[in-house]
């Protein structure tokens, strides 16, 4: 079943985040072809990544979108039967493109590494028989992201008639990877150049090199999805300097799920010190026809409290996330939930702020 992003919905202005939010920004490089979404778990990284990819399809154009930790995030989001390792296309866009997604699996990552690189397509499955597949991909430490790295690799080098070499349009004119969380993406986007330092000649050194080059060039971007808490900015913080340290390039920091605040910045101050004016809320209460009580105006104080202290706390972590001098990405929360129309609304404000072209 494919499913079908069709709405033709204007997206919201990028807004401020908690009032406070840069302007829209330029963060991809134009050559940019491989965009890499990491974040902590719980910050929407897949939803983000699916949204790229609607903005990256537009107009008329092939993307691959890809996830590697086999919770199905894409099926889900996308409402499609569960990905498995070949390329299926999940959907359409209005302007004529397409999505293609993939479950990336290191079993079937190393079987066809040994049949593209080396020939050993019996020789793969009888290895399988004996288990020698499963230990590779389990066992060894860090093989399982070399092969899933190189199955992303060998994706975006593939031209549109299935080859590898030579001139032609390329297969996909984007590659989407819903990566690991950022507490593990140093390391995944790093294994590569640690094989190529063990395994200093041959085959394996040589494709080992091959993907590092590409994950530290112009046409590879990195971009980390976080929420205006302090867990996540925290997280967000160290991927950008453990990136930075490995020199891996990256493309924005998205900050998901943004709430505009409830009072305008005067009541946001009285409500802080509870300087409120009481009589007023209650006035206000019964024109609405509500019954009023001594602790239901209490009550709404307190949460007027509560908010403006919310406030305070994500314009401190926002004030961080423009220290790093990284462009921010700002996306509203999706009151609804997700579904197939809120990722194209999610997937136009991405492109009005710079992150498609």
């Amino acid at each position: 079943m494919v499913g079908a992003v069709t709405t033709e919905t204007s997206a919201a202005p990028a807004g401020s985040a908690a009032g406070g939010a840069a302007g829209p920004a330029r963060p991809v490089p134009v050559a940019a072809r491989l965009h890499i979404v990491t974040g902590k778990g719980g910050t929407g990284k897949t939803t983000v990544a699916a949204a790229l990819a609607v903005a990256l399809a537009h107009p008329r154009r092939s993307v691959l979108l890809a996830e590697v930790e086999g919770r199905q995030g894409i099926s889900q989001t996308f409402d499609v039967p569960p990905l498995g390792i070949e390329e299926t296309r999940v959907t359409r866009t209005a302007g004529g493109g397409q999505i293609v997604g993939l479950s990336v699996d290191a079993k079937a990552a190393l079987l066809e590494y040994l049949q593209l690189f080396y020939h050993l397509g019996r020789a793969g499955k009888l290895l399988e028989r004996f288990g020698a597949v499963d230990f590779a991909t389990t066992i060894a430490p860090g093989v399982r992201d070399v092969l899933v790295i190189g199955k992303i690799y060998e994706a975006s080098r593939r031209r549109a008639d299935g080859r590898h070499k030579g001139a032609g349009p390329p297969a996909y004119d984007a590659v989407v990877l819903d990566a690991p969380p950022t507490g593990r993406i140093g390391r995944f986007l790093s294994v590569n150049s640690e094989v190529a330092e063990l395994a200093r000649v041959g085959p394996i050194h040589s494709q080992a090199q091959s993907i590092t080059e590409l994950l530290t060039s112009d046409t590879t971007v990195v971009h980390l999805v976080t929420l205006l808490e302090e867990m996540p900015v925290q997280e967000t913080l160290e991927a950008v300097a453990e990136l930075r340290a490995k020199g891996l390039p990256i493309g924005a920091i998205v900050v998901n799920m943004v709430r505009e605040p409830l009072l305008d910045d005067a009541a946001l101050d009285s409500a802080r010190g509870g300087r409120l004016h009481k009589p007023s809320i209650t006035t206000q209460l019964q024109e609405a026809g509500l019954p009023v009580s001594a602790g239901l105006v209490d009550g709404l104080l307190d949460e007027a409290r509560d908010h403006a202290w919310r406030v305070d706390l994500e314009r401190e972590q926002l004030a961080l996330l423009e220290a790093t001098g990284l462009p921010l990405v700002v996306l509203g929360a999706l009151p609804d939930g997700v579904d197939s129309v809120s990722v194209r609304e999610l997937a136009d404000a991405l492109a009005d702020q710079g992150m498609a072209p």
